[in-house]
């Protein structure tokens, strides 16, 4: 019987509520506890304005790359655990504020549409928020189906929204 691969995944994490800086590092520490994966870089924080509706506070994101033996689906169900745990409300609207927001950005090669899961991760070649601190810990990782994350980087603005490298 062969074991599972180890393969490499990247997960955005942002916050804008009850300390967001704190919100997004304990995020990052909670992947750390993912079975069967290890955190193996992390982005700087940047705060960013927020998409969609502006009468909220601004967020504070990063990116986590991990390598894992987690399929996607479960890979993800744990990360929406650690949302949960951290208190994040299940059933806040698109665009709202929020205590802890992980996204499987990318996983592996794997190109897939579902319900409950795409991958990649819709809207990344759009937004500076996710490109930037990601192509700080991975600007070579060709995003299936899209380019390298410097490639992407390259062709966003890098001011729209406003944003601001912290650490």
């Amino acid at each position: 019987m062969t074991k599972p691969l180890w393969r490499p995944a990247y997960i955005g994490v942002g916050s804008n509520l009850d300390e967001p800086m704190e919100q997004v590092r304990q995020g990052i520490e909670s992947l750390k506890g993912l079975p069967r994966s290890s955190v193996v870089l992390r982005s700087g924080l940047f705060r960013s304005a927020p998409m969609g509706p502006q009468d909220q506070p601004d967020y504070i994101n990063a990116v986590a790359a991990i390598v894992t033996r987690l399929p996607p689906r479960d890979l993800l169900a744990l990360m929406k655990d650690i949302e949960k745990r951290q208190g994040r409300d299940p059933v806040a609207k698109r665009w709202d504020p929020r205590i802890l927001d992980l996204d499987l950005l990318a996983f592996s090669s794997v190109i897939m549409t579902s319900d409950d899961l795409t991958l990649p991760h819709p809207g990344i070649a759009e937004r500076n928020f996710v490109l930037l601190p990601w192509r700080e810990i991975a600007p070579h990782y060709h995003v299936p189906g899209m380019g390298t994350v410097a490639e992407l980087a390259q062709s966003i603005a890098a001011d729209e929204p406003r944003i601001e490298k912290l650490d």
